[in-house]
This record gives C-alpha cells, sequence and structure tokens, in this order.
C-alpha cells in the first residue's frame, strides 16, 4: 500500500495542484468553460508522467523483485 502511494503521489499531486489553480482562475474570472479544467489537469498529468516516470518504473521493478524474493519465505 505505502509503494502505491509512493508511486501515484506525483501524478495526483500534479493534477490536484494544476486543478485548484485553474479552479481559482475560473471563480476570479467567472468563466465556466468545461475544456479549460480538463486540458490543463491532462497536459499536467502527462508531464509528471513523463518527468517522475522513470522513477516510477524503477520503485515498481524493485518492488516486484522484493516480492519475488520473499516468496521462498512464504512457501518454505
Amino acid at each position: 500500500m505505502k509503494t502505491i502511494l509512493l508511486i501515484i503521489a506525483p501524478v495526483v499531486g500534479a493534477g490536484l495542484l494544476t486543478g485548484l489553480m485553474v479552479a481559482v482562475f475560473q471563480a476570479t474570472t467567472q468563466i465556466q468553460e468545461q475544456t479549460l479544467a480538463f486540458i490543463p489537469k491532462i497536459l499536467a498529468v502527462m508531464i509528471a508522467l513523463a518527468v517522475f516516470g522513470p522513477w516510477m518504473l524503477n520503485t515498481i521493478v524493485d518492488f516486484v523483485v522484493n516480492l519475488f524474493r520473499f516468496i521462498p519465505q512464504v512457501v518454505g
């Protein structure tokens, strides 16, 4: 569970912060365009995946390797 939260945090955080900034911008300018809320979030998530993707992949690989190392202790 900890590993999943650690891996997903940068992507969710980028989407959350972008959504908050867009919501504040929409509230101050009173613009209620749905694409204005959607497109920046998609771009932020894509950028976060591009930046943090290699780290996320390495973390997942390390987790799976540790799982496979732990199998003999659980079975035996």
